[in-house]
């Protein structure tokens, strides 16, 4: 049996950094559903599905790879999904060329809110996230948050919740 590693603490600057990027990580997705929801009735999380679909060739993708580009199980993305199909921006279907898999296609519905939601959440993102930042920091944010991004990716044992579940 291995012995127990020394407790680790973190110095002041590093408690600070931590510190703060933890609290933005707890406030800013409340802040970007609070601006969605205000002007298009979505959240954050149904805004990058809508996202994802109007990208998309056809407007449509297996939910399975949604779900990898939410980094989201396919349960949270099916409530999600269910959600938008109420309103009448998406549907779902069997996947014709494999049975195994569900497609979800934007609507008509689902593009034009889609269009009609984007200037208000480019405009929140700017005031929330890029506006209070130097042409500078914005590279020095998107290179810190690939480095992040990367350091999670290469963490043994870590993989995506779609990685987790794999139907649809």
């Amino acid at each position: 049996m291995s012995e127990p590693e020394e407790h680790v603490v973190l110095d002041r600057d590093d408690l600070e950094a931590w510190a703060a990027l933890a609290t933005m990580l707890e406030w800013l997705p409340a802040a970007l559903d609070a601006g969605l929801r205000r002007n298009a009735n979505l959240t954050h999380f149904e805004y990058g599905i809508l996202y994802a679909l109007a990208d998309a060739p056809d407007h449509t993708l297996r939910m399975s790879v949604l779900a990898n580009y939410a980094n989201s199980s396919l349960t949270r993305l099916s409530r999600a999904a269910a959600r938008l199909e109420t309103m009448g921006l998406m549907h779902r279907a069997p996947d014709p060329s494999d049975g195994r898999y569900t497609l979800a296609t934007l609507t008509k519905l689902g593009l034009e809110k889609f269009q009609h939601a984007t200037p208000g959440h480019v405009q929140t993102v700017h005031q929330l996230i890029l506006d209070p930042l130097t042409q500078a920091q914005r590279r020095q944010l998107r290179e810190i948050s690939r480095r992040i991004t990367r350091a999670i990716r290469d963490e043994e044992g870590w993989q995506p919740a779609t990685s987790r579940d794999r139907s649809g």
